[in-house]
């Protein structure tokens, strides 16, 4: 295995190699055919670009990526969304892409596509979005990283937040995602180790219509990147040990402008009564297999609601939908629904929140 680790002090000497002024590398980013993983290859321009619009539609093999055949492969690539470049530096820059097949349709797991149509019919209602993206960092052997070997770390209880060598595994790769994230100009908030040793949670948001699934799936490319750096895996499978450990979510708090203004409880309460009557279109859009990875993780026990009922409440982390304590307090501010699976597509995500709530469809 140490034959596959290069030398990261070797490879500085070249990264600090100064390039024309007129060119910059564009890392181009997309979600491939699996609807979970992330794909991406690079090249150069002869300019600096200032927005997405700016760069060229390129195309990949898609036969390599589950998302064409091999007889016809081209796969195109339409910018949608530039950050700042923070393993590179410089001028160079990553841009998130749309995916498109060769008749010039979105592929299948361009959901990206219709996602934009929703909010810009829902643009007036000022939809926000923040989403927790909980995660599992494992060894190169899967092993989640951190545990024993030959056994188990001890109960839950002592990890959440937690600060200690025994207490807390990965901080690093941690604090250089956020910092990563930072520097792009994604719109990061917070982190914070989880209640299963190896688990964490970055916070995005609060991000307004598209530019929360583009941030949330930019942040995941970083940290899968990131903790290439490190050698060490990142697994967003909502249920990874099996037992009694908790599973890994992506709590997603939405709001309107009304819910945002006073008295807007009164919206949050109509949001929830609407979200009741879709419980399994939300079910479905929840997790890339239709809620067959969620039902391992919604089962009512550690911090969750079953993913066969619907439910509310002030404060409540074991019901779908979850009033925080001080927006029922201020009559005023945003819903979290507890639902959607760590895996789940964070463009599915908003837009099925945004036809249920805002669009009443």
């Amino acid at each position: 295995m140490a034959s596959m680790l290069t030398n990261k002090t070797m490879l500085d000497r070249y990264m600090r190699l100064p390039i024309p002024d007129d060119k910059c590398q564009v890392m181009y980013v997309w979600i491939d055919g699996s609807g979970e993983g992330l794909r991406s290859k690079t090249r150069t321009v002869n300019f600096i670009p200032k927005s997405p619009s700016e760069l060229p539609i390129w195309n990949f093999d898609g036969s390599s990526t589950g998302q064409a055949e091999g007889s016809n492969s081209d796969v195109y690539l339409h910018p949608v969304a530039l950050y700042r470049d923070p393993f590179r530096l410089g001028n160079n820059k990553l841009v998130m892409c749309e995916t498109y097949k060769h008749n010039k349709k979105p592929t299948e797991t361009n959901h990206r596509h219709k996602c934009l149509e929703v909010m810009t019919k829902a643009r007036d209602q000022h939809p926000w979005f923040g989403m927790e993206q909980e995660y599992t960092l494992l060894d190169t052997d899967n092993h989640p990283f951190g545990w024993p070997k030959n056994g188990f770390p001890g109960p839950q209880g002592p990890y959440y937040c937690g600060v200690g060598a025994t207490r807390v595994f990965g901080r690093d790769i941690v604090e250089a995602h956020y910092r990563a994230c930072l520097y792009s100009g994604i719109n990061i908030s917070g982190e914070n180790a989880e209640v299963m040793p190896a688990q964490w949670e970055f916070q995005v948001g609060p991000c307004e219509g598209i530019t929360m699934g583009d941030d949330l799936w930019m942040s995941r490319y970083f940290l899968h990147r990131v903790a290439e750096d490190f050698n060490v895996v990142v697994t967003l499978d909502p249920k990874p040990i099996p037992g009694d450990w908790n599973g890994a979510g992506m709590h997603s708090n939405f709001s309107t402008q009304a819910m945002r203004d006073p008295n807007g409880i009164v919206e949050i309460e109509k949001a929830i009564d609407k979200l009741s009557r879709h419980h399994i279109r939300h079910i479905k859009a929840y997790d890339p297999n239709e809620g067959k990875d969620n039902e391992r993780r919604l089962t009512g026990l550690h911090e969750t609601s079953s993913i066969h009922d619907f439910s509310a409440g002030v404060a409540n982390r074991a019901c779908s939908i979850r009033i925080p304590r001080g927006c029922a307090e201020e009559k005023m501010g945003y819903l979290e629904d507890r639902r959607p699976s760590s895996n789940a597509d964070p463009y599915m995500v908003s837009e099925v929140l945004v036809r249920t709530i805002c669009l009443d469809e």
